[in-house]
């Protein structure tokens, strides 16, 4: 008899534990029971394997040494954007050609006057492109820079909450993307229709795109990060953002300049398929997204690699080692948004052989150092391959894997452990 009180006993500890987690969300038993903090939430990520993410962060909790110095170097940028912004599109000089000062602009980043400035021609024009030149104007008067740096401190600052639970990272990224995407006195429209103009020629032009395709798939892994339950983020701005993507995803798949960028055969291309699909699949349309990723095979790896692993039209650029490794940090970030939606780009292959693993493999020898790169390029920055050779060696490339310890950190460190997806490494754009 004397087992049964202990039994009952057991049983209202037990009854008691489970109680404490209905009243208190995403409390376990065993954190109640021992007070220890709950595991964290696996992010529903869109490019980023949210299931590493969360293994990460638990590995970190154990004292993870190599996790943690890779956390140092995270929260150290973090912190930097701590006291900055929020920004908006609203808060430019002049609004953009149509009027609407919720329309976002941006200039074209080669293009330059090519006349003296006067009263008569307060531009210089008509203008001239010099490709790979930046033009030093295009960062004042319009939203560029701003959008960049949006981009840069929400994905930092959403990163740095999730592995460190301080809430100071989580209530400033909220409180940027409210103010950009979500404030009815301060949203931007969910629209580039004057994307990258050129003065006295375009108000708009459909490559403006790639000022969004390059990055804002890492907002919405971003977004992913802060809906685990992140401090300052509500239910309404999970539905506002979710809105927003969707009025957007339909103008990139509707609208000629969308249409115009999906056509592109370069990295403008690639990007934009990356952005739609990643963008279906967090708005919940996964038809959309696998539909997407599977055209790419054909329409992107067999007609914009070569089969010597090469990207012809890259090659071509006076910054010829940027734009290589740039298109294959969105063919990298398919190749995840792929995985989800049951797609694996990494074991295509063309009828040449062309394949993404060629494609990394054909930057290996530069990317390690070990000769130059033998194409034009005004700038190399060996690091900027670093993410994309990452990728490919997990993806099962075994020059790749042997690859990785001889690669260049970026000056931001090697943060891949904590967000194993490919990023833009190096600060050009356009």
């Amino acid at each position: 008899m004397s087992g049964t009180p202990r039994r009952r006993l057991g049983a209202l500890l037990t009854a008691a534990v489970a109680l404490a987690a209905v009243l208190v969300p995403g409390t376990t038993a065993a954190a109640t029971a021992h007070g220890h903090h709950p595991p964290p939430r696996a992010p529903k990520t869109v490019v980023i394997d949210g299931h590493r993410v969360q293994q990460a962060k638990l590995r970190l909790d154990r004292g993870d040494p190599a996790l943690r110095t890779a956390v140092k170097g995270l929260t150290a940028s973090a912190d930097s954007w701590l006291g900055q912004g929020p920004w908006t599109v609203v808060d430019k000089p002049k609004p953009a050609p149509g009027g609407d000062p919720h329309d976002y602009l941006s200039q074209a980043p080669y293009w330059w006057p090519s006349q003296p400035k006067t009263a008569d021609n307060p531009w210089g024009c008509p203008y001239v492109q010099r490709d790979g030149e930046r033009n030093p104007e295009v960062d004042t008067g319009t939203d560029r820079p701003d959008i960049g740096k949006v981009f840069n401190s929400v994905t930092t600052l959403s990163l740095a909450w999730y592995y460190t639970g301080r809430k100071q990272y989580a209530e400033h990224a909220s409180d940027i993307l409210r103010t950009w995407f979500l404030d009815p006195a301060t949203r931007m429209n969910p629209n580039l229709n004057h994307g990258q103009f050129i003065p006295c020629k375009y108000d708009g032009r459909a490559i403006g795109i790639i000022d969004f395709s390059q990055q804002y798939t890492s907002v919405l892994d971003a977004v992913a990060l802060l809906d685990t339950g992140a401090p300052g983020w509500s239910k309404d701005d999970r539905a506002g953002m979710r809105a927003w993507n969707t009025s957007f995803l339909d103008w990139l798949v509707d609208s000629d300049f969308g249409k115009q960028e999906s056509a592109a055969e370069n990295n403008h291309g690639t990007f934009q398929d990356m952005q739609i699909a990643g963008l279906a699949l967090a708005t919940g349309n996964k038809e959309l997204a696998r539909k997407v990723v599977l055209d790419a095979r054909a329409l992107r790896i067999d007609q914009q690699i070569a089969a010597d692993g090469s990207q012809p039209q890259e090659l071509a650029r006076t910054r010829s080692w940027h734009y290589s490794t740039f298109d294959l940090v969105a063919y990298t970030r398919l190749a995840a948004i792929g995985k989800q939606v049951g797609v694996d780009l990494w074991a295509h292959r063309g009828p040449q052989g062309q394949s993404l693993f060629k494609a990394v493999d054909y930057l290996l020898p530069a990317a390690t150092g070990s000769v130059p790169w033998p194409h034009p390029e005004l700038e190399f920055y060996r690091y900027a391959a670093s993410d994309i050779v990452h990728a490919a060696a997990d993806a099962g490339d075994r020059q790749a894997q042997a690859a990785v310890p001889r690669l260049e950190a970026p000056p931001g460190g090697d943060l891949w452990a904590l967000r194993p997806a490919a990023e833009q490494l190096d600060s050009i754009a356009g």
